[in-house]
């Protein structure tokens, strides 16, 4: 199994503590945001979960206590843009962002921290000459500290955060100056050492070397842990590259407020979720209620020759 920690919230910024109380007792609960009265009691134990992926924009919380993942394999998905409070209001400093990056390449090493810098917006405030030059600065000062930067562009969600992009007078790029800006970005990225790609974009930049990513990345898991996998394709949304996994996190419960996620847009309730969270109930922000229905998630191992069905004792 992959474990996700995650897609739907920033846990290494938030919930590193509710995290490591779950590696300590050896299991999670996610309640199905589809059915509230669902809840999968999942196995995360290291004989079952193959690697971990961190997704982040502030790992600095984490970093006293990676001494217990030493059983597991994992890698970061760190995201470092250099926006403005009215595009993301209580992400931490850039140059803060920066030292944490580096800090967490020098304990785990530079091929297991992923450089996002996405989602790219484009604005009277934000234009593709501002990009291009944040992006230079960030390059340079990441390149020893990272192989590869993924990027992608802002995707619009009528009911999540269209308003939101409405107000910043978002707009888009022809075809053509996307081109163009791909390919200022490719040239950036060889000066600097880093291998780039695109997250679930349908633009086709192989030309300059940019490849298609898989963000739960099957090749890259099969390097960190040495050993193949047999697993599935788990595309979340068209153009997705990323293999099946199980995700841990909730939506609504990050608190950095970010004008452009779909995953949590309800800033309020955001916040009031993550002063009630308890790093000692097995839901992030959330508390087994007695109408839920709890099943027994079967996890297993998707390393090749040893494929049990490992479930609880």
């Amino acid at each position: 199994m992959i474990l996700s920690v995650s897609r739907r919230t920033d846990i290494p910024a938030f919930y590193s503590r509710w995290f490591y109380q779950r590696v300590r007792e050896g299991f999670a609960c996610v309640r199905n945001p589809m059915n509230a009265h669902q809840v999968s009691r999942i196995r995360i134990s290291p004989e079952v979960v193959d690697c971990i992926v961190f997704w982040t924009k502030n790992a600095a919380p984490m970093l006293d206590q990676l001494d217990l993942l030493e059983d597991y394999d994992y890698y970061f998905q760190f995201t470092v843009n250099d926006y403005g409070r009215e595009v993301e209001p209580y992400v931490p400093e850039h140059s803060r962002r920066l030292e944490t990056f580096m800090r967490l390449s020098e304990k785990i090493g530079r091929d297991r921290v992923i450089w996002r810098y996405d989602p790219i917006l484009f604005s009277d405030r934000y234009p593709p000459e501002f990009h291009l030059e944040s992006f230079e600065n960030t390059a340079s000062a990441l390149g020893a500290y990272t192989e590869k930067c993924v990027f992608s562009f802002v995707d619009v969600y009528p009911s999540k955060n269209s308003v939101s992009l409405n107000r910043l007078n978002v707009h888009w790029l022809s075809p053509e100056a996307l081109d163009c800006f791909a390919g200022e970005l490719a040239r950036i990225g060889k000066q600097n050492g880093l291998a780039l790609a695109t997250c679930a974009e349908a633009a086709d930049f192989a030309r300059y070397g940019i490849e298609h990513n898989s963000c739960i990345d099957k090749a890259l898991i099969e390097r960190i842990t040495d050993a193949p996998l047999l697993i599935g394709r788990d595309q979340q949304r068209e153009h997705c590259g990323c293999v099946k996994c199980s995700d841990i996190g909730a939506y609504d419960t990050c608190p950095h407020g970010c004008v452009y996620c779909y995953a949590n847009f309800r800033r309020n309730v955001a916040a009031g979720r993550k002063k009630a969270c308890d790093i000692h109930s097995p839901l992030l922000c959330d508390r087994i209620k007695e109408t839920d229905r709890i099943t027994e998630r079967p996890v297993k191992s998707c390393k090749q020759g040893y494929q049990q069905l490992t479930l609880f004792d």
